[in-house]
């Protein structure tokens, strides 16, 4: 298993993943709530940011991996899966908000998982459209473990849970894309991407 900066920061990734759910069940005593919304909301937006950093340094070092290329999506997924849950904990979203993304991301997974074997893992590439459900994806969760005031006449939970409508209309609509690169993979078509 290689070892650079890249998987460095995305093996942070995964670790502040714990960290940051574990900030939301702190007592009053230790935390006050306005304060463990917003240190929570920051563990996720630099978390998220480690996103976008790892694979820009990957690249720009040369520190491409197989190992990186299979981790960070797993981490992508663990936070957002992560985050999803403990929002609909916090009664903060709702729960088929959070199957349909977690399911999504499974199907997914599971799929470029079963491409790579038949050897046809380009085939289901990350698309613009999964790059827009992801950013709607974050987006919405910053707003909704932050759950505070950014103006006074913007509520965060609803703009947070407008922006959950925007991923899952997104996450659908890049499954069916995804799907549908697979099957005309299968079906022998050439597929233009």
């Amino acid at each position: 298993m290689p070892f650079n900066l890249p998987i460095f920061l995305t093996w942070l990734r995964v670790a502040l993943i714990p960290v940051c759910v574990a900030v939301f069940f702190l007592p009053d005593s230790v935390l006050l709530s306005h304060h463990r919304n917003s240190l929570g909301a920051f563990i996720f937006a630099l978390a998220a940011a480690t996103d976008w950093l790892d694979g820009y340094l990957a690249r720009r070092l040369g520190q491409t991996s197989a190992f990186g290329a299979f981790l960070d999506p797993v981490a992508d997924k663990l936070i957002v899966a992560a985050a999803l849950i403990l929002l609909v904990e916090l009664g903060r979203t709702e729960g088929w908000m959070a199957m349909i993304i977690i399911g999504r991301e499974i199907t997914i997974s599971a799929l470029r998982e079963w491409m790579a074997a038949q050897g046809s893992r380009g085939s289901v590439a990350v698309a613009y459209i999964g790059k827009l459900k992801t950013a709607a994806q974050m987006i919405a969760i910053l707003l909704l473990l932050y759950a505070g005031p950014i103006l006074p006449a913007i509520d965060t939970l609803i703009l947070g849970n407008i922006f959950m409508v925007i991923a899952i209309i997104l996450t659908l609509w890049s499954m069916v894309y995804y799907l549908k690169m697979a099957a005309k993979q299968f079906s022998g078509k050439k597929i233009e991407v």
